[in-house]
């Protein structure tokens, strides 16, 4: 009789077992989004900023229930690492995410270093490569299949909006010096390009090494040049640690670029951020009209909601992000698959048929971004902190204050 009931038992048991396998087996996997982000190194700050972009997206794709695939709403998941800022630790963390967390698709690091080294990664599994901060051309020349630019426009594009500022202010001599890294150098190259185009005069264009802190040398040099405009290539810390060291031996010109003093952060520098040139995709009165994903206003909405406490406010890396994600989601949705070939296809087919809170998307066949056009803008002396969009003149929101004054007549 025992023996009847316990082996009456072990029948039910494993009966309930099967059918909560069967059951576990038809519930609706997520889908898998991994990627790298840089929470210790050089570019915490940026990659920081695009985080909280990734996840204000995926937070509302899962609000939503999930992304239409096949008939069912799949939430997505986010499983990341940090990379160090360091390309070796890249290489190694996205082979870890393809092959044992098994991810679906991969979103890139934060710049075009990190993400050269990722792409080479998720081209040799296959996986789609969502990248939405890193401009360098030479990483859509490799002849990958499965990246995709989705926001960011190439740095051979770039520089075109400033240059076209400086020709319209009369400018004749352009300085340009450039941290020898991918992203800045490809600035300064294109820069140099497009100002010669212009039929400005290359008076100075010289590199200094990553992780220079002295700049007296080469700001003297640049002063012997004697441009009308000077363009410091390179990451927003060593921007500022030019503008202190101009401000120490007096030096200014008539136009200074610096391509992150379009971001809130250079607020740090007080006066002495004042009147430099730089550009950006976000500013509360850059709206364009959106038919994917949240307005500018409505982002920000979302974005205090969810970090209360931020530091920093969300700028044009939270921007490129965000649009990154939305973008990826409608790339989803167009394929009905999650293979890197169908959405390669997708990201082809929806190509110009798009805008997001960044600006119109529209992509060639490497990958490579055509459109989400940078606004020049100044930093400009008010009771407030104040960036002025200035080109072009469409958006303009202030006038250009030309030639900057110098140090001693503020």
């Amino acid at each position: 009789m025992k023996k009847t009931l316990i082996f009456t038992f072990l029948i039910a048991f494993f009966m309930v077992t099967f059918a909560i396998g069967i059951s576990q087996s038809k519930a609706v996997q997520p889908i898998k989004i991994g990627l790298t982000i840089s929470t210790t190194g050089k570019y915490v700050f940026a990659s920081s900023q695009g985080f909280k972009g990734i996840q204000i997206w995926a937070d509302l794709v899962n609000e939503k229930g999930g992304i239409s695939l096949g008939g069912k709403k799949r939430p997505v998941k986010l499983i990341y690492y940090d990379d160090r800022s360091d390309k070796e630790t890249v290489v190694r963390l996205y082979e870890k995410l393809i092959n044992q967390d098994k991810v679906d698709i991969c979103f890139a690091p934060f710049g075009s270093t990190l993400t050269g080294a990722a792409a080479a990664i998720t081209e040799k599994y296959k996986k789609m490569l969502i990248i939405w901060s890193a401009a360098s051309d030479a990483i859509y020349a490799q002849g990958y299949k499965y990246i995709v630019s989705a926001t960011e426009t190439p740095v051979s594009l770039m520089p075109k909006p400033e240059i076209d500022h400086m020709a319209t202010l009369g400018i004749k001599k352009i300085a340009i010096v450039y941290v020898d890294e991918p992203f800045p150098a490809g600035l300064a190259k294109y820069a140099k390009k497009l100002a010669q185009g212009k039929g400005m005069k290359v008076v100075l264009y010289e590199k200094f090494s990553p992780g220079t802190k002295d700049f007296t040398i080469l700001l003297q040099k640049v002063k012997r040049s004697n441009p009308d405009a000077f363009y410091a290539s390179a990451y927003m810390d060593t921007q500022k640690m030019m503008i202190r060291q101009m401000k120490e031996a007096n030096i200014m010109f008539p136009y200074v670029y610096m391509v992150y003093s379009g971001m809130p952060q250079w607020h740090d520098l007080k006066e002495d951020g004042w009147y430099i040139f730089g550009h950006t995709l976000y500013h509360k009165k850059l709206n364009w009209k959106v038919n994917a994903g949240l307005s500018r206003a409505e982002f920000e909405k979302v974005f205090n909601k969810k970090f209360p406490k931020a530091e920093n406010p969300p700028d044009f890396q939270t921007s490129l992000a965000y649009g990154a994600g939305v973008i990826l989601e409608e790339m989803i949705k167009k394929a009905q698959s999650l293979k890197a070939t169908d959405l390669k296809k997708a990201a082809l087919d929806l190509s110009g048929k798009i805008t997001v809170m960044t600006g119109p998307y529209e992509i060639d066949e490497s990958g490579k971004q055509l459109q989400m056009p940078f606004i020049v803008t100044q930093v400009q002396p008010t009771k407030e902190y104040s960036v002025n969009l200035l080109y072009p003149k469409e958006v303009a929101t202030g006038k250009v204050i030309f030639p900057i004054p110098s140090w001693d007549k503020r």
